[in-house]
């Protein structure tokens, strides 16, 4: 008998085609391993039968069951742009929409706020571009060679040198589930899929070790390598991990990165902590007759919401964040984490409705923490996020 080391450990996400059914992996499909716990728990039933004794008599096979998880990764870089990122699947089943990939365009002139193409840039208004290491999303399209960023950039792009790709995910009602590979070391340990599994929370943390992504949720089942019967997951025997290849990637410092907020977006250097989240309020299909496994995903209504703190201070962009927070004033609120192309990863909330801060005077320098502060919008458009 081998001990297991919880190192040995490998992960792989991809959309399912139909919910609960496995999906199918590659080599590409692996995202970094921090730490997932896991469960399938029956429903919570009583038997209420006289049986002549006070022993528990156990409950019978085909119970309702439910699994939960919950994993921790960091954010890595985006290796081939030409394809989308590894962690697209897991953000597309917390948003609802495909990546929209756009491979990049070459601008003939601009400014830090405008951006004018050589050639139509197939861009919609919500989609990202990066240029000279930061990613801007687009605020309005003013004819087919030009576009209008949310926020300016620290220089104009210059003429002649492509802007780079980026992969953008947006939000839709309906919600898609995804398989959750979870491999070990030795090959006889046991192998876990996670399967049918809807994203209930998603929150990304900004000024760690390393920028790091949470994922929570139910699933429908988790199927496991000691106890596979065929059928389960639609699949006829237990999948086999990939290939294993050596698996270099970037994790992303966390201090690095920009944060603009504010009715009137400013760029703040005083924010010292922030996350962002996306609560479905899910509700899984649990009811049906005839089955002991959930059929389907069922959403609620969506919260999203940032928290951050900040360095207070007597100037005008830090005075006017508290005054859009009594006077409610939605404001915008853009997060760029990494400053590198490849390696960048920007969430754009439109209207923010900023709570009045508690004042933390615990340390030498005062400091405001605004705590779930919630986004809002018209139709699915609270938030939009873009790898670049």
């Amino acid at each position: 008998m081998s001990y297991i080391s919880s190192n040995a450990n490998r992960w792989y996400c991809a959309k399912e085609s139909t919910y609960g059914q496995i999906a199918a992996i590659t080599a590409t499909n692996r995202i970094p391993a921090v730490s997932m716990t896991a469960q399938v728990q029956l429903a919570k039933s009583q038997r209420k039968d006289k049986t002549g004794s006070r022993t528990w008599a156990g409950l019978p096979q085909g119970m309702r069951t439910q699994a939960s998880f919950d994993l921790k990764t960091y954010m890595r870089d985006w290796a081939d742009p030409t394809t989308l990122p590894p962690h697209g699947p897991l953000f597309e089943a917390a948003m609802g929409m495909p990546g929209n990939l756009w491979a990049g365009g070459t601008p003939t002139s601009g400014t830090t706020s405008s951006v004018v193409f050589g050639a139509p840039h197939g861009l919609a208004p919500g989609q990202a571009i990066v240029s000279g290491g930061e990613v801007r999303f687009v605020a309005a399209v003013a004819d087919p060679m030009t576009i209008v960023l949310n926020a300016p950039l620290s220089a104009a792009p210059v003429p002649g040198l492509p802007l780079g790709p980026s992969a953008t995910y947006s939000l839709t009602s309906a919600l898609p589930s995804v398989s959750l590979f979870d491999y070990w070391d030795p090959a006889t340990a046991v192998q876990r899929v996670i399967t049918g599994a809807a994203i209930d929370q998603a929150t990304i943390r900004l000024n760690g070790d390393f920028h790091e992504f949470e994922f929570k949720g139910s699933a429908q089942d988790i199927v496991d390598s000691a106890s596979f019967a065929s059928g389960q997951g639609f699949a006829v025997t237990f999948p086999p991990e990939p290939t294993v290849a050596a698996y270099t990637y970037s994790p992303i410092p966390g201090n690095l990165g920009e944060v603009w907020l504010g009715v009137i977006p400013n760029q703040f250097l005083t924010v010292s902590s922030a996350s962002v989240q996306i609560k479905n309020n899910i509700d899984l299909r649990t009811k049906e007759f005839g089955t002991s496994l959930p059929q389907g995903i069922a959403p609620g209504q969506r919260e999203v919401s940032i928290s951050l703190e900040l360095f207070s201070g007597d100037d005008s962009a830090t005075l006017s964040l508290y005054q859009a927070a009594r006077q409610r004033s939605p404001m915008e609120v853009m997060f760029q984490l990494g400053q590198a192309g490849g390696q960048l990863l920007g969430i754009y909330l439109t209207s923010v409705v900023p709570v009045v801060p508690e004042f933390d005077d615990s340390q030498n320098l005062l400091q405001w923490k605004f705590e779930d502060s919630r986004a809002q919008g018209t139709m699915d458009n609270e938030i939009i996020i873009a790898f670049g």
